[in-house]
């Protein structure tokens, strides 16, 4: 895949089909509108494109604090993986932020993009003020020469699937819900980097990563989880937090890998978390701490034992 970020002069090698949004998390139902763009650019020969920025307008506009459910890396990654040509990270600069939606279609999507179709959701909406929606790109469609598609919403029972939604649900550590909205599993990537070393004295040696700034994470607790590191997979248990019971001074992810005692340091691991096990617990001691650890490996044990069968 070709990843154009960080400049506005960009531009498509031919005529294209593009999606436009957000795209945090790459949810079920951004899913949809990414297959029906792969299915038409295949159907027509056209440059399959994905248009979104590099940073959420409402981080800009609304000074919010940017709480992703992937990191940009990981975007990236994902959607190269599903078979994009071409992915486009705008800048979201004054020039792009106070630019008409009138200028939008005419500079970026028909000049820049040579846009002849363009795959958009029901509530795809654009341009200064936001004024731009579907309706506007179907009019002005007919004067520049491409096709409208609006794409319906993908539901989750009586409610739409959304970045929102499962963000909703991440905050809450439904696990479950979270990778049944996702259409995959949560994960947190990072290299491993040393801890106290603590676990290792108590006969469950850990790995330690410290997440992006940006990403969301669940709630500080421990999580049954499935870690994958240069092509290996193992289960385990993952603590979210900052240790009460050996303070640290940041929110860290420790990983205890199950049947495991590799030198991993340094490694990349993609740590996948399917279901909420208990809260953070500060102990009495190191011995009330092994105590529970050893109830928390069974317990993450049984669940995938549980989920195997």
């Amino acid at each position: 895949m070709r990843t154009i970020t960080k400049t506005l002069d960009f531009n498509t090698e031919g005529p294209s089909v593009v999606t436009l949004g957000k795209f945090d998390g790459i949810h079920r139902g951004h899913c949809k509108l990414i297959d029906s763009v792969l299915e038409i650019g295949k159907n027509e020969d056209l440059e399959t494109v994905l248009f979104t920025f590099d940073v959420s307008p409402a981080v800009s506009l609304e000074h919010q604090k940017a709480q992703m459910l992937l990191t940009a890396e990981q975007r990236r990654h994902y959607i190269g993986t599903l078979g994009i040509q071409t992915m486009i990270e705008c800048p979201f600069v004054p020039e792009v932020m106070h630019m008409e939606a009138e200028t939008f279609i005419r500079r970026i999507l028909v000049e820049q993009l040579q846009a002849k179709i363009l795959v958009v959701g029901t509530d795809f909406h654009f341009g200064h003020g936001r004024r731009g929606n579907p309706q506007m790109l179907e009019r002005l469609g007919k004067e520049y020469g491409f096709r409208v598609i609006v794409i319906d919403k993908v539901m989750a029972g009586v409610r739409e699937v959304s970045s929102t939604y499962v963000r909703e649900e991440l905050k809450k550590g439904n696990m479950e819900k979270v990778n049944a909205l996702l259409g995959y599993t949560y994960s947190i990537i990072g290299e491993i980097v040393h801890g106290h070393q603590l676990g290792r004295t108590m006969g469950v040696p850990t790995i330690n990563q410290i997440p992006d700034m940006d990403k969301l994470v669940p709630p500080r607790g421990v999580y049954a989880s499935r870690t994958r590191i240069e092509g290996q997979e193992f289960y385990g248990i993952t603590n979210i937090g900052v240790k009460p019971t050996v303070p640290e001074k940041f929110v860290g992810v420790e990983t205890y890998l199950f049947d495991c005692n590799q030198d991993l340091y340094g490694k990349q691991a993609e740590v996948m978390l399917y279901h909420f096990q208990r809260p953070e617990k500060k102990f009495e001691s190191l011995e009330a701490l092994r105590r529970q650890l050893a109830l928390d490996e069974q317990h993450g044990r049984k669940y995938f034992e549980t989920l195997e069968a």
